[in-house]
């Protein structure tokens, strides 16, 4: 049973779980698409993952804002997704696939994003990744937003290795409702559901 909440209901350590203590979730702790240019690259690990709490607000039911949500698996933290607005994210601003061929306002803050996935070793290909994304849809409703955007691979059923996977597979979303709205590189495409 696959159970998703807001990372600012569960306790600090699932979200460590979910992000283990090697591998790059757990350099990257979802800090890649929130510090543009060379940031990211100077940034210590300690430092992304203080951001991480500082934005997921973990153990804090009550907080006003998180910047994801935790899956669990029978009982145990098994993933992540990121899902905010869109200008949460300042790399994307600077990145083609979320505007290649299309007319859409970067500043508009009425369009969220998922913009990464983390499974954890063990629960992978057990339907993590589609509960997040499906959850994804109503925690962005629910939390006003016109429209949910991803940026997914397409994988035309090879075996892509999990690392290029953090952006989510093509198929996860369409499972979840979006529908295809553009191609701007061989195996990227962006994803849709207006709200």
């Amino acid at each position: 049973m696959i159970t998703v909440v807001p990372a600012n209901e569960v306790p600090e350590e699932d979200l460590q779980a979910v992000f283990g203590e090697r591998g790059e979730p757990a350099r990257c702790r979802c800090q890649w698409f929130k510090n543009p240019g060379r940031d990211w690259y100077a940034m210590p690990v300690e430092a992304r993952a203080a951001d991480l709490r500082a934005d997921t607000h973990c153990g804090e039911p009550t907080a006003a804002s998180t910047s994801g949500l935790v899956a669990s698996l029978d009982g145990e933290p098994a993933g992540w997704c990121a899902v905010e607005p869109r200008t949460a994210y300042p790399r994307l601003r600077g990145h083609r696939v979320p505007w290649a061929g299309r007319a859409e306002d970067p500043d508009d803050a009425g369009v969220w994003a998922v913009t990464c996935f983390v499974t954890r070793t063990g629960f992978r290909r057990r339907g993590v990744s589609r509960a997040l994304a499906a959850a994804a849809v109503d925690f962005a409703r629910d939390r006003g937003a016109r429209a949910l955007e991803a940026y997914p691979m397409l994988t035309d059923g090879q075996d892509v290795s999990w690392g290029e996977l953090f952006v989510g597979a093509r198929s996860v979303f369409a499972a979840a409702g979006f529908t295809e709205v553009s191609r701007p590189t061989t195996r990227r495409v962006v994803m849709r559901i207006d709200l």
